[in-house]
């Protein structure tokens, strides 16, 4: 198997602690948006990432490329088997993968993947905007949802909702998204706890060295 994408990308890095929750050895393959690796192509007709490529086998969206490990390796499990658990864990990995992901563009993209990666001015404004008009909503959502550290949006045990929320905010803290945390203890607590797991922790700690050396 082989995963095409860069863990800048949060839904490429959601894939990546999949398969590290799941003790799978998923080689990665760096490309960019619309990179015209054939390889890459053959899995994601629109350039988009993530795409994973196994045997004959192709497919793209981390939702889709999610769904497929879960199948292949079920344990364990990131898809809780209670119908309405499993409702649940769904529902917040797309709050994450549709509304979280909106500043992500906005601030990563002008304040990150612009200036640092393209050599190319960002919009400051738009970044803007993203921290003070659309983020706040949904951290005041996250505030009375999340449990304590250490403990998980669903069930008992870690599911694709913590993972696909949690990833969300490393792209926050990478842009530099102006927060008072005071206002939110309890969501940065509980993000802070997922981020130590030995899933995320290595990846974050990489991505953070890059950007160091870019800045």
């Amino acid at each position: 198997m082989l995963l095409f994408g860069s863990s800048f990308s949060p839904f490429v890095r959601k894939v990546m602690v999949v398969a590290a929750e799941k003790g799978i050895d998923l080689p990665v393959q760096n490309v960019r948006i619309g990179d015209p690796n054939p390889d890459f192509r053959r899995a994601s007709p629109f350039g988009k990432m993530p795409a994973l490529a196994d045997g004959d086998f192709s497919v793209s969206d981390s939702t889709a490329i999610v769904t497929y490990l879960e199948a292949k390796f079920p344990s364990p499990a990131l898809l809780p088997a209670d119908p309405a658990d499993r409702a649940r864990a769904i529902w917040f990995e797309e709050f994450a993968d549709t509304m979280m992901s909106t500043i992500v563009f906005k601030c990563f993209f002008n304040r990150v993947v612009g200036p640092l990666f393209m050599k190319q001015p960002g919009n400051e404004a738009l970044a803007v905007e993203g921290e003070t008009k659309d983020l706040p909503p949904l951290l005041a959502y996250l505030e009375g949802v999340v449990p304590e550290p250490g403990q998980f949006l669903v069930g008992d045990s870690l599911t694709i909702a913590d993972i696909s929320v949690a990833t969300i905010f490393v792209n926050y803290d990478h842009a530099n998204c102006a927060v008072d945390r005071s206002q939110y203890p309890r969501t940065y607590a509980w993000v802070e706890s997922i981020h130590a797991r030995p899933s995320f922790a290595p990846i974050i700690e990489a991505e953070r060295k890059i950007l160091a050396g870019l800045r």
